[in-house]
């Protein structure tokens, strides 16, 4: 799909859903990676994530469009235009939209940026994960006062 059919697309749903016009731009950002749209205040133009076209389909993308015209349609009428605004909601539910993007199935996967501790206590087996390495030698199991022994690492 090419951004002249995307901005034809949105017009279409603006008219169909909202009985309201689209005057603004709908584009393609290549550079989302966890979202599949978003409305910017500012410009009031929308920005939508070409790849849940690719890997999800017209259908999802259509669902995109809607959620993202809320925003704009409630946000031009001075209305309550974030997620947790009930008038947000009640257009969500009113037009179809979903009120969150599925996942993609090859999107970025999140990893912990720390590294897991586990501990165990060596008199009652109780485990302890923390964030935070911890001394064994000053620190001891809070369950019994037992000695923690260091499991990982």
């Amino acid at each position: 799909m090419e951004e002249f059919q995307l901005q034809g697309l949105v017009e279409k749903l603006s008219l169909e859903f909202f009985q309201r016009p689209f005057k603004h731009k709908a584009i393609f950002n290549n550079r989302l990676r966890t979202t599949g749209g978003r409305y910017l205040l500012k410009s009031h133009n929308i920005e939508i994530n070409r790849r849940y076209l690719e890997q999800l389909g017209e259908e999802e993308l259509i669902g995109i469009i809607k959620h993202e015209l809320c925003h704009y349609h409630l946000h031009l009428e001075g209305k309550g235009y974030r997620h947790r605004d009930a008038d947000f909601k009640k257009l969500l539910k009113k037009v179809g939209a979903p009120r969150f993007c599925n996942v993609l199935p090859d999107g970025p996967e999140r990893k912990r940026s720390y590294k897991l501790h586990v501990y165990k206590c060596s008199n009652c087996g109780q485990v302890f994960k923390r964030k935070r390495a911890v001394d064994v030698l000053r620190y001891v199991c809070g369950k019994c006062r037992g000695k923690l022994i260091q499991m990982n690492g």
